[in-house]
């Protein structure tokens, strides 16, 4: 990424910045843009659309900028060759504006963000993606759509799955075969609701339900789920460690993995409970040449079979830019899917469920998203879990069963559906 800034700060001295839309105006969204306003030479953020335009309008004035609402794709354009950046809570005025090189995407929605994603790659547009559930329900065939259009759909750099795959790239360049890409948690409680949540959700400045995706393992469910779609590596058994809680250091887990069980599944996406450095992201790598190994352990990196290399921060909303830089200036995607799906991310039951009861989704009071390995998924008919939200229980449940598609009624006519049904009888499972 280095040379990243060098691309920039010519695109600032040659008065031809990128110009960014953003879908999107959360918590992730405002610092995003609050990031590129005042700290990225060579980039503006010319608009931002939202379902709520007033969310958009405070998202630019955090930042210290004054938007225009904009009703109509001429005034954004006219707005964009003004300077003058502009709001809408109509998305595909910035998925059809010529004037716009690249779109962020930080909705966390999953029928939202497909539809804009789709409509940005029919218009020739670049999609950075800050939309894990997205990514990990749908991503093998969005990407399909976007090289069908000539254009990159990709995760984002600063998140977990976008630094894990900066740190596999690095370890693959420098000659060592990563085994095992994994995240560090903070805390992990799968029955964990929006109400439990709710506090730590004001602090700051959240919502309870995004909260909880974090607090119940869903979120770095998909975020792993990712990783391993992107790498071909997969999950040693269903929820990866469980919340394995680990207090020492990273470097401690080169002991922990069976190294030929990692070797026979091609890797394995993983994480841990409490280890330091929090909240960092970690792989555990081999080297198949013992005068390399050698030098490993002249570096004080052990004498193997695994060794250790880590991050030992994530910085989400700073580094998004440079995923921008990435696509546009160098035709370089963070991270994308190989092929298919390696590992799937399934619902389970968060609590006892009656039927007819209408599931919540992702962050709510009734269910928590575990990778699996997607052949083990397709083969026992489990539910994805970013396809739950609406989806009404046809029989009973317990809690910490999972859930198959077998045992509830989608919502009629979505396009996720739709997609995710193309996915599968293109790629297949796993």
């Amino acid at each position: 990424m280095i040379i990243i800034d060098t691309a920039l700060r010519r695109r600032e001295a040659e008065g031809r910045p990128i110009r960014v839309g953003m879908i999107g105006a959360g918590f992730m969204a405002r610092g995003i843009a609050n990031q590129i306003v005042n700290s990225v030479p060579g980039m503006r953020l010319v608009a931002i659309a939202n379902r709520t335009a007033a969310n958009a309008e405070r998202a630019f004035a955090e930042a210290g900028a004054a938007p225009v609402r904009v009703a109509r794709l001429a005034e954004l354009e006219d707005n964009v060759a003004a300077g003058r950046p502009s709001v809408t809570e109509d998305p595909e005025l910035l998925t059809d504006a010529e004037t716009i090189d690249c779109l962020i995407e930080v909705t966390g929605a999953i029928e939202y963000g497909a539809r804009v994603s789709m409509r940005a790659f029919e218009q020739r547009k670049h999609v950075v993606s800050m939309n894990a559930e997205l990514e990990g329900t749908l991503g093998p065939i969005l990407k399909q759509y976007a090289d069908r259009n000539g254009v990159i759909y990709t995760a984002s750099d600063g998140d977990q799955p976008g630094v894990q795959m900066n740190l596999y790239r690095h370890v693959v360049g420098i000659g060592l075969t990563p085994l095992v890409l994994g995240n560090i948690k903070g805390l992990q409680d799968p029955y964990r609701t929006p109400t439990t949540q709710r506090g730590f959700a004001q602090k700051w400045g959240q919502k309870p339900e995004m909260v909880t995706s974090f607090a119940d393992g869903t979120k770095i469910s998909f975020e792993q789920a990712t990783v391993a779609n992107a790498t071909g590596m997969r999950v040693l058994q269903r929820g990866m460690s469980n919340g394995l809680d680990w207090p020492g250091h990273v470097d401690e887990l080169t002991r922990h993995y069976d190294v030929g069980e990692l070797r026979r599944i091609g890797g394995a996406v993983d994480y841990v409970v409490g280890a330091k450095p929090n909240p960092g992201v970690y792989c555990l790598a081999a080297h198949d040449d013992p005068k390399q190994r050698h030098y490993l352990n002249l570096y004080k990196l052990g004498e193997g079979p695994l060794y250790s290399f880590y991050t030992p921060y994530h910085l989400c909303h700073f580094e998004v830019p440079f995923s921008v830089a990435r696509v546009v200036d160098f035709g370089d995607a963070v991270m994308q899917p190989r092929a298919g799906l390696m590992v799937d991310v399934v619902t389970v039951a968060k609590a006892d469920l009656e039927a007819g009861t209408v599931l919540d989704g992702i962050g709510g009071y009734h269910t928590f998203g575990t990778a699996e390995n997607a052949d083990v998924a397709a083969r026992e008919g489990l539910l994805p879990m970013g396809l739950s939200e609406g989806a009404r229980l046809r029989r009973s449940v317990r809690r910490d069963e999972p859930i198959t598609r077998a045992d509830v009624e989608l919502p009629e006519g979505r396009l996720a559906d739709r997609l995710r049904a193309e996915q599968d009888a293109r790629f297949g499972a796993g």
